[in-house]
């Protein structure tokens, strides 16, 4: 530790100031602020006069080689546990007592001169693009934020790293820890004295980190930002260069390389008070903390509910993310004792469903007491709270009790006759999603044409079937059929429903379970409960081929909105061409529509 460029840069800060002032500030005894006083003043750094201390302009001068050069804020993520808040706000930009946490970090590093200002954005990025004009912040685009933690986002910046505080965007500092000079590299520690999942730093002499360990009961937790002397970057940034290229280092954050090399980073704790440094977890810790929160969040989907419930928005309470679905956002809330789901249509959504007929679907099979329950739905949005069922679990699609289960659920629902006025027809999705896809240029493809030919022929076999209709789910993942604690099943998420054949069902179900042909085959006779005839293995062959190619288009659309779904796209695409095969190498599609 630098204890004689700490006394200089107190001095810098202060002129004019005792020698027992400067001790209480660094935190030093007397008797070793007084050595460190004798030997800058030998070093011609200070000056004393009438007991008070300046800096000359050889110790400004020796102090420049510890100037800041920048700051790096890393703001790509998406901060699920503030649902519904960061559906349209990234959390960086969410106020804290009407200043939105970023603005305040960068605010207190120009206060200290800190003017070089780097932003790392991702999710939402267009949302940061203010800071240039009002800040002077240069914007850097992390295009695997969704992919990767942030150990990514600091990759992308790292020819930056000089002189650097590392900041998170959603940290809140009460008051500044930043200085214009910085001799040593740290890591901002709150002291915890309960359990915690927090990484603590195990500290050695003169505060140093010698060790970092996940979880603790009590101790020195690493919250806040962070500083990386020239040396230290010059030593981390090859090291980071080198996990950023390790496999299975996707979900590892910055900390990381630093945890794994402390024998060469020298890194010391800059301890912080509680009350000073802020890392809001959730929303409850935020509207604690800040409690305009609990009067009002300007937060439209809890203004919905403290609506439809007839409560104040502070009788909100338990707010925590669903796991994100392919076209929905949703998240759990508690209200006058119960727990509740509220679903918020995802990007691009209007275009993909007619929620009216959703709606129309719901009232139909409510007789059935087997849909999720529903306290309110917006038929124009497709905004809709309903039951959350409590220690409930979803079908396993690879357990086959599970499954022999799930095609029983779904045979009732088609033996009970509703059929609605709207329908599923994939030979017009097939059309509809193709023009959507290809008029935002989301057809990557390089052999769609050939395929669109494929995809024709069996639309044309399809037609000669002539099959009749009835009341099909659509999307019949094994996700959205629950079971419930007393032994009850649910079938939630019908917004794609409509009439239609109704080995529809089964197709899209053995496709979103990556099913193999002898797993289809199974659900087809557990569905059945018997053996299949031709023609209704053909049916069932056709669906999960013009399935897989529907969802590959609606995948391609969704991508070119801005979505990621990893390799989804392609695993569609795939079942298409394989069962293009299976029901060409079979003979099924030569059988002729009459077959049996």
């Amino acid at each position: 530790m630098n204890a004689l460029a700490q006394l200089c840069r107190e001095v810098a800060k202060a002129p004019a100031t005792s020698q027992r002032q400067i001790a209480e500030r660094l935190g030093f005894s007397l008797g070793q602020t007084h050595g460190l006083i004798k030997e800058a003043t030998k070093s011609n750094y200070i000056t004393q006069t009438n007991g008070t201390y300046e800096l000359t302009d050889q110790g400004r001068a020796w102090l420049q080689q510890f100037k800041v050069d920048n700051a790096v804020i890393l703001a790509a993520g998406f901060g699920s546990r503030f649902v519904p808040f960061t559906y349209d706000t990234p959390k960086g930009l969410m106020k804290v007592q009407g200043t939105p946490m970023i603005e305040r970090q960068i605010e207190q590093l120009l206060e200290v001169g800190v003017t070089e200002i780097v932003i790392v954005v991702g999710y939402l990025k267009e949302k940061f693009e203010y800071l240039t004009d009002k800040y002077g912040a240069k914007l850097i685009f992390n295009p695997e934020y969704a992919a990767k933690n942030n150990l990514s986002s600091l990759y992308c910046a790292r020819e930056y790293l000089g002189n650097t505080y590392i900041l998170v965007a959603d940290h809140w500092m009460e008051n500044s820890i930043f200085n214009a000079y910085e001799p040593d590299s740290w890591l901002s520690c709150v002291h915890i004295d309960e359990p915690s999942n927090e990484w603590e730093a195990v500290l050695g002499p003169h505060g140093r980190v010698r060790k970092i360990e996940i979880g603790m009961t009590s101790g020195w937790a690493l919250i806040g930002p962070a500083f990386f002397s020239r040396s230290f970057s010059a030593a981390y940034r090859p090291l980071l260069e080198e996990y950023y290229g390790r496999p299975g280092t996707q979900d590892y954050y910055w900390e990381n390389v630093v945890k794994e090399n402390l024998k060469t980073l020298k890194i010391y704790a800059n301890r912080q008070g509680s009350d000073n440094v802020h890392e809001f977890e959730t929303f409850e810790e935020l509207r604690q903390y800040d409690t305009s929160y609990l009067i009002n969040t300007n937060n439209e989907a809890l203004a919905t509910i403290a609506r439809v419930f007839d409560v104040p928005i502070s009788q909100i309470s338990g707010i925590r993310p669903l796991k994100e679905g392919l076209t929905n956002l949703s998240f759990v809330f508690e209200c006058k004792g119960n727990q509740y789901v509220y679903r918020l249509p995802g990007v691009g959504s209007d275009t993909l469903i007619n929620r009216r007929d959703e709606q129309a679907t719901y009232r139909l099979i409510a007789p059935l007491g087997i849909a999720d329950e529903i306290y309110y739905f917006d038929g124009e949005t497709g905004v809709k709270i309903s039951q959350y069922y409590a220690n409930s679990r979803i079908s396993n699609a690879e357990d086959d009790a599970d499954v022999q289960i799930d095609m029983a659920v779904l045979r009732g629902i088609h033996a009970a006759g509703i059929k609605p006025e709207h329908r599923f027809d994939i030979e017009e999705r097939v059309a509809f999603y193709e023009r959507i896809a290809q008029d935002v240029d989301g057809i990557t493809f390089a052999d769609y044409d050939r395929v669109k030919v494929k995809v024709n022929e069996l639309l044309a076999f399809r037609r000669l079937l002539n099959i009749p209709e009835g009341l099909c789910h659509v999307d019949f993942i094994y996700a959205n059929v629950l079971h419930l604690d007393d032994g009850s099943i649910r079938v939630i998420d019908w917004e794609y429903s409509g009439a239609a054949d109704t080995l529809l069902d089964v197709a899209m179900y053995s496709i979103f379970a990556y099913y193999t042909k002898e797993q289809i085959d199974r659900a087809i006779r557990h569905y059945l409960t018997r053996e299949p005839t031709r023609r209704e293995e053909a049916r069932v062959y056709l669906y999960v081929a013009l399935g897989g190619f529907l969802w590959s288009l609606w995948t391609e659309y969704k991508q070119a909105l801005g979505d990621e779904f990893g390799d989804y796209s392609i695993t569609m695409y795939r079942y298409f061409k394989e069962y293009y095969r299976v029901l060409k190498k079979g003979g099924y599609l030569s059988d002729g529509a009459d077959s049996h």
